[in-house]
């Protein structure tokens, strides 16, 4: 699944007429990079939430012919949410072993069909793929793993599995995520944010940090990072 519901705000003038997927770096929309990413690595069935600007982007997969289905998660009467937007979407993958979720202004040369395979032949519940980078956001993780929190290190709030650790390493979230569907399916239509859910999940489930380390990864979440990124693509 991409996500591609978000409102884009940061991306400032990038996005006043058109939403963040369709948004150009290298002469091709972050949504059309991804869906040929996810088809190279084998992924044949693929969801894409839509909100912002969402006629564009049903247009834009109408009109474009991918080696895949592509399937239309309509959240334009309102967007739910990271976490929401899943659990909206579950239906979709009532046959799936696993759901590997991305969003759409990540861009890297990960191997996603190599992890999602490792995953599915584990016996963990979900994976957070991690890197070892700075970010004012962090996930928390004891020596096993296994997630047992969240920090904001602008304000030094946190947020906990259960309670205080002393013990842990932080991570940053790369935007991308694997998970059994089973996992949410006893959760509401309703706004929620990821993180707060696996949080939630993690008293009870396995949910693994897995750290990667991709040759070239980047987020385009900032209009400052544009340059950078459209010249690389380029």
């Amino acid at each position: 699944m991409i996500l591609a519901a978000g409102l884009g705000t940061r991306l400032k003038m990038l996005t006043h007429d058109k939403p963040k997927a369709l948004v150009e770096v290298g002469g091709k929309t972050l949504l059309e990079r991804n869906i040929e990413i996810l088809v190279h690595h084998g992924f044949d069935t693929i969801i894409v939430n839509v909100h912002h600007f969402g006629d564009q982007v049903i247009h834009f997969i109408e009109t474009h012919p991918f080696n895949a289905k592509i399937y239309i998660s309509d959240e334009r009467g309102l967007l739910m949410d990271t976490g929401g937007g899943i659990v909206q979407a579950l239906p979709f993958f009532h046959d799936a072993q696993a759901v590997l979720i991305h969003n759409v202004d990540i861009l890297s040369d990960m191997d996603l069909k190599d992890c999602y395979e490792r995953f599915i032949a584990s016996s963990d519940d979900a994976w957070l793929l991690t890197q070892d980078r700075q970010t004012s956001r962090k996930l928390l993780f004891d020596p096993n793993n296994q997630l047992v929190g969240w920090k904001n290190l602008n304000d030094g709030a946190f947020k906990w599995v259960d309670h205080p650790q002393e013990c842990y390493k932080e991570l940053a979230f790369s935007g991308m995520h694997i998970f059994k569907p089973t996992l949410f399916e006893e959760y509401v239509w309703q706004q929620y944010s990821i993180i707060d859910l696996y949080l939630q999940q993690a008293k009870h489930h396995q949910i693994k940090a897995v750290e990667i380390t991709p040759s070239f990864w980047y987020d385009l979440g900032k209009a400052e990072d544009f340059e950078k990124i459209n010249a690389f693509f380029s």
